[in-house]
């Protein structure tokens, strides 16, 4: 079964504890979709960040010699999860899921199982 953009991004917003989710392009650092709880969360910084997150992780892989793929980094902050899930890449485009998750409200594992159904039935 495959899910299209709106329908990952809404699944993905039911996750328990989900603050903001952002599909991104990873060339040009833009979201190509986004869901946001908080006003206050801009998800245009989400996906610039997680970019850049991404991309720092890839070059120290090169610089140790590392030759594998990224599955998922996450970040633990004193009150919030953040989830980046390179998509495998099935279309050569380059994108990266960022899930911003509240900690006190959320299950990391089972987010983490949950945002990666969501990815493996993603349809861009």
């Amino acid at each position: 079964m495959t899910i299209d953009l709106d329908t990952s991004l809404k699944a993905a917003m039911g996750i328990d504890g989900a603050i903001c989710v952002a599909i991104v392009d990873c060339t040009s650092c833009m979201a190509l979709g986004s869901a946001s709880a908080l006003p206050s969360v801009d998800p245009s910084i989400v996906a610039a960040a997680g970019t850049e997150v991404l991309r720092a992780k890839l070059r120290a892989m090169e610089i140790l010699g590392v030759h594998d793929v990224v599955e998922d980094i996450m970040i633990l902050l004193g009150q919030q999860y953040h989830l980046l899930h390179p998509l495998p890449d099935r279309t050569g485009a380059g994108l990266l899921v960022y899930l911003v998750l509240d900690r006190s409200r959320a299950n990391l594992a089972l987010a983490h199982h949950q945002l990666r159904a969501i990815s493996d039935e993603l349809e861009i």
